[in-house]
């Protein structure tokens, strides 16, 4: 099989594996209407794949998946791309080890997203699948690649897989699509859990931070030990 041939077989399936991951950002409730969308990027391509605007989750399959290069053109599709699609391609060509990038609007993440603070590490959860407190990254308006700017500036150097963009909502990365939005729906279970806790501790206090030591150990045993390899 020739080398072009390889790249768009595996375009195909990863056109079939996005489509069919953008049902899980229903399932979980981290979407409404059209809004959000999952990437991924083509392994050993300069390509990704990603949801088209504003078409209704009921109706994506892969024949609607469009392609995109790593400029945020169109390269293969009949419709038009993501409003976000110039921020994931910033990610892509700023974050090699990036395979997949989702955005959400799940509605306990768009909450700290509103007051613009980070949620802190007061959970077991949070310290081992984002090392640390999900940080905020800087307002932007969609339609460019400043979105993808404020990702890759909050993230870079940041263990956390997720991010919260003021004002707007979560963008996650992964080592592909799927990585990606396992890392979605845990940020907006975080997100939500933090918010009780606050909630039930009123004036009384605040949920205790994890101490660093505990969250480097609790993270390392999550990413390096945990499940099967």
């Amino acid at each position: 099989m020739s080398v072009l041939a390889d790249v768009r077989a595996a375009t195909a399936d990863l056109r079939e594996t996005v489509a069919a991951l953008h049902a899980e950002l229903v399932r979980y409730g981290l979407v409404v209407w059209t809004a959000g969308n999952v990437s991924g990027r083509v392994p050993d391509a300069d390509l990704f794949v990603i949801k088209p605007s504003g078409i209704s989750y009921d109706e994506l399959d892969a024949d609607s998946i469009v392609v995109c290069d790593l400029d945020g053109n169109l390269v293969d599709g009949e419709l038009a791309p993501s409003s976000d699609t110039a921020a994931h391609a910033y990610v892509y060509r700023h974050m090699q080890s990036v395979g997949g990038v989702v955005h959400t609007h799940s509605s306990y993440g768009c909450a700290w997203a509103a007051l613009g603070r980070e949620i802190p590490c007061v959970l077991t959860m949070t310290a081992d699948e984002f090392g640390g407190p999900i940080p905020v990254g800087p307002f932007a308006i969609i339609g460019d690649d400043s979105i993808g700017r404020g990702i890759v500036q909050t993230l870079t150097g940041h263990r956390s897989r997720a991010v919260l963009m003021a004002n707007h909502g979560f963008f996650t990365i992964g080592r592909d699509a799927r990585d990606a939005v396992k890392a979605a729906v845990l940020a907006e279970d975080v997100a939500r859990a933090t918010h009780l806790a606050y909630q039930l501790a009123g004036p009384e206090g605040a949920p205790q931070p994890i101490p660093q030591d505990a969250v480097d150990r609790l993270f390392e045993r999550y990413q390096n030990v945990y499940g099967q390899h």
